[in-house]
């Protein structure tokens, strides 16, 4: 590591601790404790470097930002990242922190690897990363004891102090050593005014060097008057807090007007990092000029380069660029810097809507500032790109814009970034910001904008199997625009409320809502969304067992789809040809259908396609006896819907599986998919999808012990009993035939 100076001392304690005498069945687990700027990580990540090769399977770092002016990250953001790093596709993992824990920690269980957890705050944010693998290292620091770990854990612990002075010495002499000859006492002093602090010492050291011309008792001098006013300033009991801070201002103070300008605007943006547009908007300068002063600042050792354009703060450093912020920056200029921030994003995000969804109607928002440049792309996958590394930015931003009062800007961005986050998002993640945007609107009585966001709320519950809620905000949503004599607004209501009652399998009052919002679409010369709810009702007709109809209705949707071109529209067209081609008989159709859909799903880089429409593809490979590319098919299919939260698609995957294994004749394995298909369904309440599960398991039993099976085919037929579609008649025939054969084998069956 570049700079790094001894630590001889606390590197032998770690080096005996990890090969001394210890119990090798327990997790090693080592704390790292000391106070801010003491060179925690830069030790962690030493000795990480010195034990690399006792880990060969690899390593794992995250920064918990557990001391940060931001929201800390929790084990929910972590474990993700985690998982991906260590080969899971992004789709596989769960959402739920538990499962997502205990996933990971069996991942882990055959590997050799060295975890590093830095800024933790709490024990909370560790415990769920800690593997259960005492061939694993983890390694946390913290400003805090952490003794959570130390008792439950058997964490050891390392207190970092200060450098000794020697160490002090030869770290500034080590940075300024091409730079300047430095007389020894000179670089004593300096050391004692940073308090001995590896960041101050750093930071001291590097405005040293860009002066090789400038006496060091100069520097020292101009240190000394900085020091005498946070000495001033404080109170007495955080002296190396105010030596840091008083290293800061020197170095800050010695910054080109410019950059620092923006050194301190950058501490009012609202997330954990930056890119070098969102930098520029908040200092309304040009990009290229953003840049150089970036690089100015990155060079001082005041900001940390993550990647190409891409920039984050020590803790510290951002909490006193935001102090500075509120010091020399009037209110307005504040509040103008986090506006051109904002504008930044949200005319950002209406550039990648229009890549990502564009088939969705653009929210008509004011011209941006005109010191504001958002960005544009070229294409499809740009747009993702930036959907996805600036996600963990979204939240904050229409945080900040709720807490400064700027309502305008939290609904707007929050209804832009439904149309606009990356399609492999959590739905959860946009629920918790359109409830701040939903918030915003109602304040401002903005009744177009909430009516849009109870849509997007609508349709976010849907996919976490909260039918109830949402028909509440697609039914508030219908009443606000037909008050408003908004009738395009109308329709959506309409054909989002036909889609809630066919999740929920009422069918009939599917059809009429579906059919109004068809027919008001068509008046309203909205060829594109008449095309959507037909191919709805298609969808109506299929789970209905009209087979005709639907096919006539979906070949009438993908006709007009494939002319304009709009291809999720397409693939979901598709999706449902290939179940109405397997329900008529015709396998190979079926499967070539349901292989069209994923491949544009995959090129949409949409999981909630991908997910569903390998349901499609699963029963169509199952048909044709192709039971290993069905298991495949199902189990991802099963991943997706796990990560995105879908529950119910995630169960009909495993009830898939179950249908496979007993296709290979292992019906002990079907039996036990088949039984967890159950139990999700039933504790949905999902009817329909229970009794299918019901005959599958029943199916699963039925060679071993006929009685249990006779059992779940009653209960199947009761529940059937419900519904009066042909499919549902259909079904229920099946099911009271099996049973019928079932007669004489049942009774004689007992012991």
């Amino acid at each position: 590591m570049r700079h790094f100076v001894n630590r001889t001392a606390e590197l032998g304690q770690l080096d005996a601790t990890l090969s001394g005498d210890r119990d090798r069945s327990v997790v090693p687990v080592f704390v790292i404790a000391g106070t801010a700027g003491a060179g925690k990580t830069s030790l962690a990540l030493r000795w990480a470097h010195r034990v690399r090769d006792h880990y060969p399977d690899g390593h794992l770092y995250v920064n918990l930002r557990g001391y940060d002016p931001g929201e800390p990250l929790t084990a929910r953001d972590v474990l993700p990242r985690f998982l991906i790093a260590l080969g899971l596709p992004a789709a596989a993992v769960p959402t739920d922190t538990d499962a997502a824990a205990a996933l990971y920690r069996s991942v882990l269980a055959d590997r050799r690897i060295l975890i590093l957890l830095d800024n933790a705050a709490t024990v909370a944010q560790v415990r769920p990363l800690l593997p259960g693998n005492a061939r694993c290292l983890t390694v946390v620091t913290s400003r805090g004891r952490l003794s959570g770990l130390a008792v439950r854990d058997g964490a050891y612990r390392l207190t970092l102090g200060t450098l000794a002075e020697p160490e002090a010495v030869a770290l500034l002499r080590t940075v300024t050593a091409d730079h300047r000859v430095d007389d020894e006492d000179e670089l004593v002093e300096l050391a004692r005014m940073c308090a001995h602090l590896p960041l101050a010492l750093r930071i001291a050291a590097e405005r040293a060097a860009d002066r090789p011309y400038m006496r060091l008792e100069e520097l020292i001098a101009d240190l000394r008057d900085e020091s005498a006013l946070w000495d001033a300033l404080s109170t007495g009991d955080e002296e190396e807090a105010e030596a840091v801070r008083a290293v800061f201002a020197w170095s800050y103070r010695a910054l080109p007007q410019d950059a620092a300008r923006l050194f301190r605007l950058l501490g009012l943006h609202p997330g954990p990092e930056f890119g070098v547009g969102a930098a520029a908007a908040l200092a309304g300068l040009s990009v290229r000029r953003t840049r150089q002063l970036l690089d100015v600042l990155a060079g001082a050792h005041l900001l940390i380069q993550k990647a190409p354009d891409r920039f984050e703060f020590h803790d510290l450093l951002r909490a006193y660029a935001g102090d500075e912020a509120q010091r020399e920056e009037s209110p307005e200029n504040r509040s103008a810097a986090l506006r051109r921030a904002l504008d930044w994003y949200v005319h950002t995000a209406d550039a990648a809507q229009s890549w990502i969804v564009p088939a969705e109607e653009h929210l008509p928002i004011d011209p941006p500032d005109t010191d504001v440049t958002p960005l544009s792309f070229a294409d499809y996958d740009q747009a993702v790109d930036w959907a996805e590394r600036e996600n963990a930015n979204f939240l904050p931003a229409v945080r900040a814009a709720e807490k400064t009062g700027l309502d305008r800007y939290a609904w707007q961005l929050s209804a832009v970034l439904w149309n606009a986050k990356a399609p492999s998002s959590l739905t959860t993640d946009w629920l918790a910001i359109g409830e701040i945007g939903l918030a915003a609107a109602r304040r401002l009585n903005e009744r177009r904008a909430v009516a849009g966001l109870l849509e997007k709320h609508g349709f976010g519950f849907t996919k976490l199997n909260r039918p109830a809620d949402s028909l509440d905000c697609h039914q508030e949503a219908l009443t606000i625009r037909r008050e408003l004599g908004d009738r395009g607004g109308e329709a959506a209501s309409l054909n989002a409320l036909g889609l809630v009652h066919l999740r929920r399998r009422e069918l009939e009052a599917a059809q009429v809502r579906l059919e109004e919002a068809s027919s008001l679409f068509g008046e309203l010369g909205e060829t594109h969304w008449q095309s959507v709810a037909v191919a709805n009702l298609a969808l109506v007709h299929h789970q209905a067992g009209r087979l005709t109809e639907a096919f006539a209705s979906v070949h009438l949707a993908l006709t007009a789809h494939r002319e304009e071109e709009s291809a999720r529209s397409v693939g979901n067209a598709l999706w449902l040809l290939s179940l109405i081609h397997l329900d008529r008989g015709e396998r190979e159709e079926s499967r070539h259908a349901a292989q069209e859909a994923v491949r544009i799903a995959l090129d949409l880089r949409s999981h909630v396609m991908e997910g569903n429409w390998l349901l499609a593809l699963g029963d169509a490979e199952l048909a044709l006896g192709h039971f290993g590319d069905a298991l495949t098919a199902y189990h991802r299919s099963a991943t997706l819907h796990r990560r995105l939260g879908d529950r119910s698609r995630e169960a009909r995957a495993w009830l898939g599986v179950g249908e496979t294994y007993l296709g290979l004749d292992r019906a002990e394995e079907a039996a036990g998919f088949c039984r967890r298909a159950l139990a999700a369904h039933r504790g949905l309440g999902d009817v329909w999808h229970e009794a299918v599960a019901l005959d599958g398991l029943a199916g699963a039993l039925c060679g071993e012990d006929p009685e249990a099976a006779r059992r779940l085919w009653v209960e199947c037929a009761r529940l059937l009993a419900r519904y009066d579609d042909p499919r549902a008649r259909d079904m229920r025939e099946s099911v009271e035939g099996r049973l019928g054969g079932l007669g004489d084998s049942a009774a004689h069956s007992g012991p």
